[in-house]
């Protein structure tokens, strides 16, 4: 609270932007349309058809391994390899061609058609890969099946297995990732479809679309503003979170300006239209995040630029292979070698080696209150350069708190506020609240309790009248300060809190100190990230004095003060500007923007829906030292990432020449049998490595251990008690 009156009750409070009015927004972050890699099965181009895609994998994939059971047993290369004896019966040896057939067309379908969006885009990835590994098995197990040409190259099983196994691959990433709403359907759900529009004194319902500038509307305790406008009759306290983010509700009057979207708290008021449509301020935010998810960029995810680079790596071998054998005069080794190159060039453990990390790194973040929704958050936040939070609700609490308090000459300070929180007891206004809580046990019980809105209340206590307020009420009253009070409320003054005086039977006999209460793991947070080299900076729509102080107390490096919602939107660019990688966190609707364009964008779990759909990542608590765990959490599963990447790929660099044949002048070639079994043991590495992952500790307080410093306000509070 920036100014020096009680708030709502007791006097105006502070009209710049509240913090969760002001957040930027993020054109490199948020890759919610990006899973371009798995050939146009776009999870993220439509949330609601996310669920459907999940499912989709997750069907062929038990399905597919019910129908592989049998392909592999009565598979002739894999029982030549394992040394069982076929049982055989008429037909048996259909058995096998009839079930790969079925995974091959309908379980493999997602990887075929996926593939030809590759190809149409001139990207080949995982999805090519994949396609041109299993189109090539099973032709050759066809031609074996059905001898033509004399081949023996009866791949069925390896068919089976690599088509079950990138299911079950891009089931687990797919689940990963979660099924989420959409930001822009979460900021037209704050609107209500039908408003009660005044017309000739009668109250008529009407759609909200049909709303025009200057028609009047009744907008009942507990009801949506339907529109932007000013209030023509009544007043009320409004519950504008879901905007601004802030916890506590504002007082509007008539004349005052209410928001679409906000709530009337406590009683009735009538509004007069002026914005509709898309003139309002919620649809300029729903603009801004449409606009900053349309920016954000759609770089491709590691496992898929792999797949691109072994595709390339794969064709160039095959076509070698099948040219150097052919020069040499043996067509038979010419087809065997090329099409055994062709088939294990797509790795079972490359389709695992990113969704077992995704899979795994999502529930351990879960289990620990850190709920990834965007994939590419992971890579990302380990290149942070600078952390942007946001005060209200974020960096504080977002309630007010007494943090200092001073007594007249002869009174005792304790004593002063017991009789303000006596005075205050019947009020549920947050100052009030906040006064009593300081006050602690002991508080005598009050009379003739009055409070005028907008200055202060007023109480009988211990037979003395007893004045609680700001400002405003100490002018009207006319008494004035003696030096001791004078001194300290002019330095409370200075760095930008409310001031609420205590007035004893004309007398003022002390005054509180009220702002808004910094979290105590907010400290924490900030020395922890410093210690990783990152940089901390802090936006807020609060007066600039307000802000430093904060700023000062928490040890941060940047603070962007007094900024309006739409410039959140502006400081971030400005850091991105400096080409510095930024994570935003924030809570609120207008923070919304902010974390779209972020490079990473954080919401605090307790702040709007909005806001939580704008980010990549979900706090779902209200610990900012989550944002190290989320760094930590990056750099461990990045890493694991990529040794399973270089695992996976490296493997496929040593094998596939070895399945070409490169040394075969010196008598050894690489069997297609013992190629195949040696890739699908690749896969057990791969997974035990992402396994691994699990023993990692997140617990914010072990992450970012507790610095043995209290901020300034908080010593105030303790010693309040």
């Amino acid at each position: 609270m920036s100014t020096h009156e009680h708030p709502h009750h007791h006097g105006p409070t502070h009209t710049a932007p509240s913090d969760s009015q002001t957040r930027p927004a993020r054109p490199g972050g948020k890759d919610h349309a990006a899973h371009s890699a798995h050939g146009g099965h776009d999870s993220h181009d439509s949330h609601g058809s996310h669920g459907g895609h999940v499912a989709m994998f997750r069907d062929r994939f038990w399905v597919s391994l019910i129908l592989a059971v049998p392909v592999v047993y009565f598979s002739p290369m894999f029982a030549e390899l394992l040394g069982y004896r076929l049982v055989e019966f008429p037909g048996s040896a259909w058995i096998a061609p009839v079930l790969g057939s079925i995974i091959y067309f309908w379980a493999g379908w997602p990887f075929l058609s996926g593939a030809v969006g590759e190809v149409t885009r001139r990207q080949p990835g995982m999805m090519l890969l994949i396609a041109m590994a299993i189109t090539v098995a099973y032709v050759a197990s066809m031609a074996t099946s059905l001898n033509v040409g004399g081949l023996m190259l009866d791949f069925w099983w390896e068919l089976a297995l690599l088509v079950v196994i990138m299911l079950l691959g891009h089931w687990l990433e797919m689940r990963a990732l979660g099924a989420a709403s959409s930001a822009l359907d979460a900021l037209a759900e704050l609107l209500p479809e039908e408003a009660e529009k005044v017309v000739d004194g009668e109250i008529r319902t009407v759609p909200i679309a049909e709303l025009a500038p200057g028609d009047v509307v009744l907008v009942r305790s507990g009801s949506r503003v339907p529109a932007d406008g000013v209030i023509v009759e009544g007043e009320a306290l409004f519950d504008e979170s879901m905007i601004t983010g802030e916890s506590r509700p504002v007082e509007r009057a008539v004349d005052g300006a209410v928001v679409a979207g906000t709530v009337a708290t406590d009683s009735s008021v009538r509004v007069r239209v002026e914005k509709t449509g898309e003139d309002t301020a919620l649809a300029g935010i729903h603009k801004m995040v449409a606009e900053a998810q349309s920016s954000s960029s759609r770089a491709q995810a590691l496992a898929d630029r792999a797949a691109g680079w072994l595709f390339w790596f794969a064709l160039a071998v095959a076509v070698l292979t099948a040219v150097v054998w052919l020069s040499v005069g043996s067509p038979d080794d010419a087809i065997t070698r090329t099409v055994t190159v062709l088939i294990i060039a797509c790795p079972h453990a490359l389709g695992l080696a990113i969704p077992l990390v995704i899979s795994n790194s999502t529930e351990l973040a879960a289990a620990n209150g850190l709920l990834i929704r965007n994939r590419l958050a992971l890579e990302k936040m380990r290149e942070v350069d600078v952390v942007l939070f946001d005060k209200t609700g974020t960096l504080t609490q977002g309630t007010h708190a007494v943090t200092d308090a001073a007594a007249a000459a002869g009174v005792d300070k304790q004593e002063m506020l017991r009789l303000a929180a006596a005075a205050e007891m019947d009020s549920e206004h947050p100052v009030a609240r906040a006064i009593v809580a300081a006050a602690g046990p002991g508080v005598p019980h009050a009379d003739n309790f009055r409070a005028a809105a907008g200055r202060g209340v007023r109480a009988t206590v211990d037979g003395a009248e007893v004045t609680v307020g700001g400002p405003t009420m100490l002018a009207e009253l006319g008494p004035t300060l003696e030096p001791g009070l004078d001194d300290a409320t002019r330095a409370w003054i200075e760095r930008g809190a409310g001031v609420i005086y205590v007035v004893r039977d004309g007398r003022v006999i002390g005054a509180v100190a009220v702002e808004d209460e910094i979290r105590s793991e907010s400290r924490d947070a900030v020395t922890a990230l410093h210690e990783r080299g990152v940089r901390v900076a802090m936006i807020t729509g609060d007066a600039r004095q307000v802000a430093d102080a904060v700023a000062a107390q928490l040890g941060i490096d940047e603070v962007f003060a007094e900024v309006l919602p739409e410039d959140k939107d502006k400081a971030v660019i400005e850091l991105q500007g400096r080409g510095l990688t930024v994570a935003m966190v924030g809570d609120g609707v207008n923070d919304a923007p902010a974390l779209a364009r972020a490079d990473v964008g954080i919401a605090i779990g307790a702040g709007t829906d909005v806001a939580m759909e704008s980010a990549d990542v979900i706090l779902a608590g209200n610990d900012p030292r989550g944002v190290v765990s989320m760094i930590l959490l990056s750099e461990r599963s990045y890493r694991k990432m990529v040794q399973n990447l270089v695992w996976a790929a490296g493997y496929n660099i040593v094998a596939v020449p070895l399945a070409a044949g490169v040394l075969a002048p010196i008598g050894f070639v690489l069997p297609p049998a013992v190629g195949a079994i040696l890739m699908s043991l690749s896969t057990i590495i791969v997974a035990v490595n992402a396994m691994t992952l699990r023993s990692l500790n997140l617990d914010p307080a072990e992450v970012a251990p507790e610095t043995g410093e209290v901020p300034e306000s908080d010593h105030a509070r303790i010693s309040l008690r």
